[in-house]
């Protein structure tokens, strides 16, 4: 025989005098795959008298301290990457190992680098020669001025003389004639002579110019050299070991990550509710896992304005002294808040939902004539945590609200209070 599914009236699993007895008929019957009715006796038990209920008294919230757990990591950490092209030829640090700012940890192969820096120093020779080839020709045109300028000044002299003796009638006017004709040729050779001179100054100056350029051409060929050799930007601990000897490396690829440990960083998540416990320059304790027998003080260094798309909660760096090296990077870290003053009253959670239709209900136990009827109340919800929930409005401290309940509850209706019941 397949046996029936049921479901057993919520009644039938409070808690509360005469009830078990109803309760063991209904689920035995059920299970048997017949129904029964609970017993005109048993019906009886459930309506006559009072409910008895567990009461406690609303006591205000105290001043709360929230855990935090985060994870530690060094305070600077850097990649040290490749500046060349190269296979990499020896990396002498490994995971945990200390280095030194400066310190060579790994060389690459330069026979490349150096055919470059060949390269760049004979191009740089043939530059230094041009300009020493156009300073040259320059020397030359200004030499050439000089015996221009003598000759202009000879056939000027001349032409005078001529002139003087034609006027005479010493010479022919023709021979006058010709030796002016002198003068201006030698004027205008002069002139060209000073021209080549502009021009050959100019072309010294360009030769030069592609000097200063192959120069620095060089001295960036003969700087990838020396990034050959792979050093160290800072004092720590290699934290990883990305590239091995023989891999191919290019510039800007990440061989080693080497992190400074003298200070580490913790980094929580808060939610924006709770960010009031936090303020930057705020000292808070800590303990780590890895040291559970000491307690650390760090301090709040920054607390991020920008929350995070999916949880919603906001980064919080804690800086924490760290000489010797003694934390290492990716433990986890517990902080604790100082806490903050919260108005309301804290209950168990367990309190809410005596009604199955309201989750932020409660019933309050007020005494009429001397008889304790319970009135529902609508209340706004805080915090929850380790079982308890935070009332914001809607109780008050010094009131009695209920726990549990033998059967459920409506507003109005007389109870009795059993004897764990607080008050």
């Amino acid at each position: 025989m397949i046996a029936k599914r049921f479901r057993v009236p919520r009644w039938a699993v409070r808690r509360g005098p005469g009830l078990a007895l109803v309760g063991a008929i209904a689920i035995a019957a059920a299970a048997c795959g017949e129904p029964v009715e609970p017993t005109a006796q048993a019906q009886g038990e459930r309506q006559e008298g009072p409910i008895v209920v567990d009461v406690a008294v609303a006591t205000a919230a105290e001043e709360l301290g929230r855990t935090y757990t985060g994870t530690t990591r060094p305070a600077r950490q850097v990649s040290l990457r490749s500046q060349a092209e190269g296979r990499l030829l020896s990396l002498t640090r490994d995971v945990g190992d200390v280095v030194q700012q400066g310190q060579v940890v790994g060389s690459l192969d330069s026979v490349l680098l150096q055919s470059a820096v060949g390269e760049a120093r004979a191009e740089l020779a043939a530059r230094q020669f041009e300009v020493a080839q156009a300073e040259a020709e320059l020397a030359d045109i200004r030499t050439s001025i000089e015996d221009a300028r003598v000759r202009l000044q000879q056939a000027s002299n001349d032409a005078q003389r001529l002139a003087t003796l034609a006027a005479q009638g010493a010479v022919s006017a023709q021979e006058a004639e010709q030796a002016q004709t002198t003068v201006v040729t030698s004027s205008q050779a002069l002139a060209s002579s000073q021209e080549q001179v502009r021009t050959r100054q100019q072309a010294v100056a360009a030769a030069q110019q592609r000097v200063e350029a192959q120069r620095s051409i060089l001295q960036e060929t003969q700087q990838r050299l020396s990034f050959a050799n792979l050093t160290a930007s800072l004092s720590g601990v290699v934290l990883e070991r990305v590239a091995e000897p023989g891999d191919l490396v290019l510039p800007g690829e990440a061989v080693l990550t080497l992190g400074d440990l003298s200070q580490v960083l913790v980094v929580i998540e808060v939610a924006d509710s709770n960010l009031s416990e936090f303020s930057v320059g705020q000292s808070v304790q800590l303990v780590i896992d890895a040291f559970p027998s000491e307690t650390f003080e760090g301090q709040v260094t920054r607390i991020s304005p920008v929350a995070d798309s999916t949880s919603r909660l906001l980064p919080i760096e804690i800086t924490v002294a760290n000489p010797g090296g003694r934390i290492s990077s990716g433990l986890l870290a517990r902080v604790t808040s100082t806490g903050s003053r919260t108005d309301g009253v804290v209950i168990p959670e367990n309190a809410l939902g005596q009604d199955e239709t309201e989750d932020n209900q409660i019933f309050v136990v007020t005494d009429t004539d001397g008889t304790p009827v319970v009135e529902a109340r609508t209340v706004q919800v805080g915090d929850r945590a380790d079982g308890q929930v935070t009332i914001l409005s809607g109780l008050t401290a010094g009131e009695q609200y209920v726990v549990r309940s033998s059967q459920p509850l409506e507003s109005g209706q007389t109870v009795e209070l059993s004897l764990t019941s607080e008050g």
